[in-house]
């Protein structure tokens, strides 16, 4: 589930885990919604991204070619946060 700044995923333990996002963006050639987010509660950088619906539930990223896509994506980002 998304609000305004965080989602709300469930680990492999069941527990539910409350993640900050970093920000969202859409593919035109995926036809999909993106979010990408971290784990506030860890300091590693490492960062994770999913597809979501209109009402906010997160999909699962199907192929290597997707995941290539989000990668350039969270890579452009990087460096925009970097020279700011």
């Amino acid at each position: 589930m998304l609000d305004s700044n965080s989602l709300y995923v469930v680990d492999e333990n069941g527990n539910e885990k409350q993640m900050t996002i970093l920000f969202t963006f859409e593919s035109d050639e995926y036809q999909r919604k993106y979010v990408v987010f971290e784990d506030p509660s860890k300091e590693d950088g490492e960062v994770f991204a999913s597809a979501y619906d209109d009402d906010g539930n997160l999909l699962p990223v199907e192929t290597d070619e997707e995941w290539s896509m989000i990668e350039e994506v969270i890579g452009a980002f990087a460096d925009d946060e970097e020279t700011e």
